[in-house]
């Protein structure tokens, strides 16, 4: 009996099974249940999950009433194992929490460390990541060995269910490296087999399948054939994402899918059977039988969406365009019941990613404004939160502290010339703590529901909505005027992003040297370009009123105030027409100003001075007194907070986006600690406006404005220091007399060296 759990870990499954053979006869009593439990983990090992499950099944009534709660754990996580493989996620969910909670009564802490670990791997499969990397830090300081190995690649592929599989290539690298030390053949396949997953969604195809066909070598050699058709299912994929579109593609594909029914792996099968879909389409041919049971898929929410992508294909060949766009939003409800559990942002983006290519589609097919506008604002609502609120976390809040500590040291070694004394490695390191207690956070509030065009025109009183989509290479418009809806064709893509690289690229210049005359020239001439791309289309729309703007792509990056149009004319920035709504219905408190600067620039102090006069109550903190914690709890409840400091925009990375202060950085992970964050906050900064991850609008600015925050005035461009103080200071006259952000700012005359600043939010 012994010799089963051992024989199987060295990849020796038929001798394994061939023991437990041997044993069955002879084992009575406690000892042949935990023979059962050992021989239903090896049939899994070896892909025979329904043998694995009915051996498991019928052993546990009677362990139930036993006194052996050890065997009852083991069996009970094995039977959630075989579950969780075969696709029964909510029965392998209920198995493994009744193996934690045995475990845990007894005191089986190794045992509850295992149910865990599986407990993990079964929730992440269902889409709640959080809970899973919650459940995997609990179980892997109880794991040792060959289960800590498992317990890493399932990990791995957590993170690749989450969109990272950049993240996960290095777990598994070095989960392989320790499961080949050690002799655990069995888990160097299915690490192996993992590392292809990650390859292929990293977009190395090529790659993918050559680590693939090692696995299915690995898995052929230990006689685990009930596993090589996942292996041939990775290989179908790496085919299809390569580019390839043929008959002898579509014949593997129906094959494959085939052989996977055949093993119990429904989910994969299915999947398959939408490769055969997709490629058939291609090939023009009917495809519908094979997506007759795509819409009921269990699987992993990529493969879902996928399905329902080829169900909209499908059904747009059939030229059912009322039945491709339902199918395009049943898609999307998928991407937004995985969202719905995700409270990091960067968690929530690329979860989103999923769905980027159906969403596409589904702007494709979009006949009336109303119709593209509520599938751009159900596609823009994926990756935006609703308020997280945890807890403060002792070891969150240490991690952040220390990479402040050692982000000064590094930042004070470079300023001297002199070799950093803190590595580059010990700051990843810190960050990577900070992102993993930051990615276990779930969100406390109910899932958002996006308005239609009614309930946005009688918001804008007056003032008139431009929502710029980009459908394939050209961008489009949807305007709300006067309650009337209107959509325009505006332009290319990319003649847009050309032009706000030369504006940015001349606005740096002028920061540093406001007589740039080429710098200026290439400035005016960009302007006018985008503005004749991009307003000059819907002159007639707008008129003069004042703007709500929700820019897509790289046009969240624009700095909108230099458009001739737009000089001395209110307008706002907004990620959505839905983040707008929510950002004007966020409660105004009856608040404090906090007026706080940073340590490095020459004007900040006369910036701090001026406004002291427009603020004469108001909690100033600056010097040595300016220190990240106390400026960040200062701004807690607060009606308007101001920083001035020098600012820093983390390009790919841009939750780390800071504003430096006098003990190191305040950075956008600090913002979420906040309980009630500033009513207006102004970030008198270089380039800390600027965001990432697309329409999620991953930086300082936006995620304040999805904590609660109503209003950010930031800079998406270098900003000149010498001429801060005086455009701050009639910013804060005109908002202290009354006027909205978006009017005061209006009414401040601009220079280059201040034209990046933008209101952004309900204006």
């Amino acid at each position: 009996m012994n010799m089963v759990g051992l024989l199987a870990a060295s990849g020796e499954c038929e001798a394994a099974l061939a023991h437990a053979s041997e044993a069955g006869p002879v084992l009575r009593g406690p000892d042949a249940d935990r023979l059962a439990a050992n021989t239903a983990c090896v049939l899994a090992r070896a892909g025979r999950l329904s043998e694995a499950h009915d051996l498991a099944a019928r052993a546990l009534p009677g362990l139930r009433h036993a006194n052996d709660p050890a065997t009852l754990a083991g069996l009970l996580t094995n039977l959630g194992l075989a579950q969780a493989l075969r696709g029964n996620l909510d029965d392998a969910v209920r198995a493994l929490e009744e193996a934690v909670a045995v475990g845990e009564a007894a005191g089986l802490g190794h045992q509850v460390a295992m149910a865990k670990g599986n407990l993990a791997f079964a929730v992440s499969r269902r889409g709640d990541v959080p809970r899973a990397l919650r459940l995997f830090a609990e179980a892997e300081p109880g794991l040792t060995g060959e289960r800590l190995a498992q317990c890493r690649l399932d990990q791995a592929e957590t993170l690749i269910i989450a969109g990272l599989p950049g993240e996960a290539r290095p777990l598994l690298e070095q989960a392989l490296r320790a499961a080949t030390a050690n002799g655990y053949r069995c888990d160097v396949a299915d690490g192996l087999l993992l590392l292809a997953h990650a390859e292929l969604a990293d977009g190395l195809p090529g790659r993918a399948a050559a680590t693939a066909e090692h696995a299915r070598d690995r898995f052929a050699g230990q006689a685990r054939t009930g596993w090589m058709p996942l292996a041939e299912h990775l290989l179908l994929r790496a085919r299809w994402i390569s580019g390839e579109r043929s008959d002898a593609l579509f014949g593997a594909a129906v094959a494959t899918a085939r052989r996977l029914e055949d093993g119990g792996w429904g989910d994969a099968a299915a999947d398959a059977r939408v490769v055969a879909a997709r490629v058939a389409l291609t090939l023009g041919r009917p495809a519908g039988r094979l997506l007759v049971e795509a819409g009921q898929m269990r699987g992993p929410a990529s493969a879902r969406i996928s399905a329902w992508h080829a169900i909209a294909l499908e059904r747009s060949a059939r030229d059912d365009h009322t039945g491709a766009v339902e199918a395009v939003q049943a898609g999307l409800q998928v991407t937004e019941e995985q969202t719905e559990v995700l409270g990091a942002l960067d968690l929530r983006a690329r979860a989103a990613g999923f769905a980027a290519e159906l969403a596409a589609f589904g702007l494709v097919l979009a006949g009336s404004a109303q119709e593209l506008l509520a599938l751009e604002e159900q596609r823009r609502g994926l990756a935006r939160p609703v308020r997280v609120r945890p807890p403060r976390e002792p070891e969150r809040a240490a991690a952040l502290a220390a990479l402040r500590a050692l982000s000064l040291d590094h930042t004070a070694d470079t300023a001297r010339g002199g070799v950093p004394s803190v590595l580059s490695a010990d700051l990843a390191a810190l960050e990577a703590q900070v992102v993993a207690h930051t990615r276990r956070r779930t969100p406390d509030g109910p899932p958002r529901r996006s308005p239609g065009a009614g309930e946005i025109a009688a918001a804008l009183d007056g003032r008139a909505l431009v929502e710029i989509i980009a459908i394939g290479p050209d961008l489009h418009a949807v305007t709300i005027a006067d309650g009337r809806v209107r959509r325009r064709c505006l332009g290319p893509c990319d003649a847009a992003a050309r032009d706000i690289g030369t504006a940015r690229f001349a606005l740096r210049r002028l920061a540093a040297e406001e007589d740039d005359q080429q710098a200026a020239a290439a400035l005016a001439h960009a302007a006018v370009r985008l503005e004749r791309l991009l307003l000059g289309p819907l002159r007639e729309d707008l008129g003069d009123r004042e703007l709500v703007i929700a820019p897509t792509g790289p046009l969240h990056g624009l700095p909108w105030a230099t458009l001739p149009s737009l000089a001395g004319r209110p307008f706002t920035v907004v990620p959505s027409a839905s983040a707008w709504l929510r950002a004007c219905a966020a409660a105004r408190p009856d608040g404090h100003v906090v007026l706080a600067s940073g340590p490095g620039l020459v004007h900040t102090a006369r910036e701090l001075s001026a406004l002291r006069h427009v603020y004469p109550h108001a909690v100033v903190l600056d010097g040595p007194g300016a220190r990240a914690e106390p400026v960040r709890d200062a701004m807690d409840g607060a009606l308007l907070a101001h920083i001035a400091a020098h600012g820093e925009f983390r390009q790919g990375n841009a939750l780390f986006s800071l504003l430096r202060l006098a003990d190191g950085p305040l950075m956008v992970h600090d913002m979420d600690e906040l309980s009630v964050p500033p009513h207006v906050m102004v970030l008198s900064a270089c380039d800390i406006g600027r965001a990432d991850g697309g329409d999620a609008v991953l930086g300082m600015a936006g995620a304040l404005l999805a904590l609660g925050t109503a209003t950010v005035i930031a800079s998406v461009a270098p900003v000149r220091d010498e001429v801060t103080p005086e455009f701050m200071s009639a910013f804060h006259a005109a908002l202290a007399g009354g006027r909205s952000p978006s009017r005061a700012l209006a009414s401040v005359p601009r220079s280059p060296g201040v034209a990046g600043f933008l209101c952004l939010g309900a204006g």
